[in-house]
């Protein structure tokens, strides 16, 4: 059976974008980047929520950004060759290849596809992850720990639940992210 990965970048304090909404505390560094590659390189299928997915479409919508470097064009080439389901009441259609619509989170669905998937699965958006979570589908969090504290936001981890996890590694990036890898107890 296939896993399902929550993966997000966070602030320390636990956030996936301030006050207003944004995430923009960091300037990325190829290290990282390469981190992120390889760890999308094995996953097979992205679960998105609406704003995620928009953000993360341009990487097969603007050729310009592989054209950029070769990381650049590796990560893009990884993030194409993946399937991607995006879960929106309001978005009409999808604007990448090997792309699917869901109107709603059905934790059903969801198991028969980590059952019959050939490889591990990913849930982005802290929404979306926390419908995962509710379900106890989540198999793993990859958690990308920025240096910086925002004091507030949208918290990157459901709230309201409590979930047991077992640290299974750890990563330091010489920019200060520390990547927290995390198994889900009782899975």
């Amino acid at each position: 059976m296939a896993k399902l990965i929550y993966v997000n970048n966070m602030s320390l304090d636990g956030y996936i974008e301030d006050e207003r909404g944004v995430f923009a505390w960091s300037p990325m560094d190829d290290e990282l980047f390469v981190c992120y590659t390889d760890l999308l390189r094995s996953v097979g299928t992205f679960l998105y929520g609406r704003r995620l997915y928009e953000s993360m479409a341009v990487w097969e919508t603007d050729p310009a950004l592989a054209a950029q470097s070769e990381l650049m064009a590796d990560f893009a080439s990884v993030w194409q060759a993946a399937n991607k389901v995006v879960y929106s009441s309001t978005l009409t259609a999808t604007s990448t290849a090997d792309t699917r619509l869901e109107r709603r989170f059905d934790p059903t669905a969801v198991r028969e596809l980590k059952a019959t998937a050939g490889s591990d699965l990913t849930v982005g958006g802290a929404d979306l992850a926390a419908q995962a979570f509710a379900a106890g589908l989540v198999d793993e969090c990859q958690l990308f720990v920025w240096p910086v504290t925002v004091g507030g936001g949208k918290p990157g981890l459901p709230t309201g639940m409590r979930t047991d996890l077992e640290l299974l590694d750890e990563r330091r990036f010489r920019n200060g992210v520390v990547l927290l890898r995390y198994g889900v107890l009782g899975r």
